[in-house]
């Protein structure tokens, strides 16, 4: 199967992806205002933030569709800033495939190696080769009117790893898919990353697929980032009310003077607690969702699994929770 480009070039302990003090504008608008991050070697790295976050920009700079206005892009521990997007050991994977209505699946993957001049019985292994990898063993000769969404995808994807790059780019590649289809998408997508050993740096919005795909995750936030770590703790621990409020669901509440941070799962209705009315009730398959008003008159949702006691509107609760489950949320960022 394909694997990553040897890092014979590499210095020692270098990240795969450094972006340092970037900046970029479009007029007066500031997109990426000076960020600073690491991408590690063979990891599934994610930018995840709402429209309009500096996330996609940020993709197209280490990508070298755009040129930073300030600081520095490296890969491997080469400075790219300045290097255009064919001579970055990069490839970059859409949402809308770009595949050549006009050439098979074949064609298509191996596109790449015919313009760099790899001769044809190498080029025909290696692209047999790398769509066994995708699960497209048989479908060379098809046109990409003849396959499902799902499959163009990874036709979109063996394209971008036949030639091996170190560093792979996805940007919102499963957008265009129905919710089924994503979430198969979601686990082929992880497995093949895991598979390759290759470095992945994936754009998305959806908070529920980059907690399920990333080994480690940077929210974005008006063109800055508000918290880099692994998924569990951006989830467990997020550092500011947007993380909070953008990365699940959660309920900020008012107590001894501090504002607290409690995701609706870790409240649960119990015999003593706070007293609380339900105001309503909101079915979703394994779960339901209470949403709640405390005497105090804050309003907070919880979750709880149906195999229990269910619950009615109107209804007079009590609810509890660990303190170890509810903690402080820091200032804005740049402040303590």
């Amino acid at each position: 199967m394909p694997a990553p480009a040897a890092p014979a070039t590499s210095s020692p302990g270098a990240a795969d992806v450094r972006v340092a003090g970037v900046r970029k504008a479009y007029g007066t608008v500031e997109a990426v205002a000076g960020i600073d991050l690491e991408v590690g070697a063979g990891t599934f790295f994610t930018l995840l933030g709402p429209s309009g976050s500096g996330k996609t920009t940020t993709l197209r700079l280490i990508a070298g569709f755009e040129r930073p206005d300030a600081g520095t892009i490296s890969l491997a521990g080469e400075d790219i800033t300045n290097r255009p997007p064919h001579a970055r050991d990069l490839n970059t994977v859409f949402q809308d495939y770009a595949l050549f209505p006009h050439m098979t699946v074949a064609e298509n993957v191996g596109y790449g190696l015919r313009v760099r001049g790899v001769r044809r019985s190498l080029r025909d292994s290696q692209v047999a080769e790398v769509l066994r990898t995708v699960r497209l063993d048989g479908f060379g000769d098809r046109k990409p009117v003849q396959l499902s969404g799902g499959q163009r995808q990874r036709v979109a994807l063996a394209r971008s790893i036949v030639n091996t790059p170190r560093v792979l780019l996805l940007d919102e590649p499963l957008g265009a898919l129905d919710l089924k289809l994503r979430q198969e998408m979601q686990l082929f997508l992880k497995a093949l990353q895991q598979e390759l050993g290759m470095t992945f740096v994936y754009v998305t919005h959806d908070q529920e697929e980059a907690l399920t795909m990333s080994d480690r995750l940077a929210v974005f936030n008006e063109g800055r980032i508000e918290q880099m770590g692994t998924p569990a703790e951006v989830y467990d621990r997020p550092a500011t009310e947007f993380v909070a409020g953008f990365v699940g669901t959660s309920n900020i509440v008012e107590r001894d003077g501090r504002r607290l941070c409690v995701r609706p799962e870790r409240i649960a209705f119990a015999d003593e607690g706070e007293q609380a009315t339900i105001s309503d009730v909101v079915f979703v398959g394994a779960f339901t969702r209470y949403l709640v008003e405390t005497e105090a008159g804050e309003r907070l949702s919880v979750v709880q699994q149906n195999d229990r006691q269910p619950h009615a509107r109107g209804e007079r609760v009590r609810l509890a929770w660990r303190d170890e489950d509810a903690f402080q949320l820091a200032g804005e960022i740049g402040q303590p």
